[in-house]
């Protein structure tokens, strides 16, 4: 018939994928550093149902997969000599809210100098559940955030992890931890790798919110990391290690299923 192979087997493009790389690209904006996977699960949560496949070729073709580039500032100072503690957690696999809480600090710069975060994550549901900011690295700012997260949370047969700074070994910090009956667990010399959760929510922050914005003052971050952090990672923000859902939203399902039955929990992957 005259007609070559390539034409016989050649069919239009998808009108479709019109519709539906608009929405990609909304999702991909409003959360920078989402993968494919992510991105499918959040279609789904919106009532599009889509093949992974369909969505990584959309991401690609227009651009919407990318690779985060990972800055490093130490402001951890474990040359002290206050009290060190031993590890708790080498091979501790949480299974409930409030049995694990992971602490850390990082660094936010702006236009001239930088402001400090201190922030507690809960090891099971990945919820950020107490933070502070600040402009320096003394102990008041991580006891500002451990009495943020204590003043929301249970403290009952609770460990808490953190690196071995000195914020995290001095005096008023570890009383307050153990006026409350918190065991104290800290990771091993240069070892970050225990503490790995704290990071990636550290990554998520600065990736999805703090490289997006160049910030000029104080008050623009504190502004905008503590809406981030409350309306954006807690509630909006899907995790793959929570069946891709927000923090808030597994720890609502997990308490209910408690309630129900207690051996109802949800599973996570690590």
């Amino acid at each position: 018939m005259g007609i070559s192979r390539p034409s016989y087997y050649y069919r239009a493009k998808n009108k479709s994928d019109m519709g539906l790389a608009k929405a990609i690209e909304e999702i991909a904006l409003n959360f920078p550093s989402y993968g494919y996977r992510r991105v499918t699960a959040q279609l789904r949560r919106d009532d599009i149902k889509v093949n992974h496949k369909r969505v990584l070729r959309l991401m690609r073709d227009n651009n919407l997969l990318c690779r985060a580039v990972k800055a490093f500032k130490a402001t951890t100072d474990s040359s002290h000599g206050l009290k060190k503690y031993p590890n708790l957690i080498d091979d501790l696999v949480p299974y409930r809210i409030d049995q694990l809480w992971h602490a850390d600090i990082t660094y936010i710069r702006i236009a001239t100098s930088f402001v400090y975060l201190a922030a507690l994550i809960d090891g099971f549901s990945r919820k950020a559940i107490g933070y502070a900011l600040g402009r320096t690295l003394s102990a008041d700012l991580p006891i500002a955030a451990l009495n943020d997260a204590i003043s929301k949370r249970d403290t009952t047969d609770l460990i808490h992890h953190s690196d071995r700074g000195i914020q995290y070994c001095c005096y008023d910090y570890v009383e307050i931890l153990n006026s409350h009956g918190i065991s104290i667990s800290m990771s091993g010399k240069a070892n970050p790798y225990d503490n790995a959760k704290m990071e990636s929510f550290f990554r998520t922050l600065k990736v999805e919110e703090v490289y997006m914005f160049e910030y000029e003052t104080c008050a623009e971050v504190l502004k905008r990391i503590p809406y981030f952090i409350e309306e954006v990672y807690n509630k909006k923000r899907l995790h793959s290690s929570l069946r891709y859902m927000p923090p808030e939203e597994f720890e609502n399902i997990n308490n209910e299923n408690m309630k129900g039955n207690e051996s109802h929990q949800l599973i996570l992957t690590n």
